[in-house]
């Protein structure tokens, strides 16, 4: 089986670093972007299974972000997690209307993260 690809995009290099560490031992392939507009050149290039997107970013935010890789056929296969600190019901509620397909908060676990993964993957 090939490996599943990943893009984390976070503006914040140690939180990046963090999510990459994690996923590599997973036996992923990450890619990652610091900002909106490089998260969509990324993902368009390497055509990632899941993008793990922020929604506090430079250049264009998640939120925006996840829209227009909503609007792109080529992206309709992937799916979107937004990780954020951003935890209140109206923010995920949002979220979700862009189109991700989950939502999950900062602080979060390395097993909650892996576990919202592989639920995306599957479905």
């Amino acid at each position: 089986m090939s490996k599943k690809i990943i893009l984390a995009v976070d503006d914040e290099p140690n939180i990046l670093m963090s999510i990459e560490f994690i996923l590599d031992m997973e036996g992923y392939e990450v890619h990652t972007a610091r900002d909106g507009d490089e998260a969509l050149e990324v993902a368009e290039r390497v055509r990632p299974d899941v993008i793990l997107l922020d929604i506090n970013m430079p250049r264009k935010d998640g939120y925006e972000v996840c829209r227009i890789l909503r609007e792109r056929e080529s992206m309709a296969g992937t799916k979107v997690i937004m990780l954020t600190a951003k935890g209140q019901a109206l923010e995920k509620k949002k979220g979700l209307e862009m189109g991700a397909d989950e939502y999950v908060t900062k602080p979060f676990s390395a097993d909650e993260l892996l576990n919202t993964i592989r639920t995306c993957i599957e479905s």
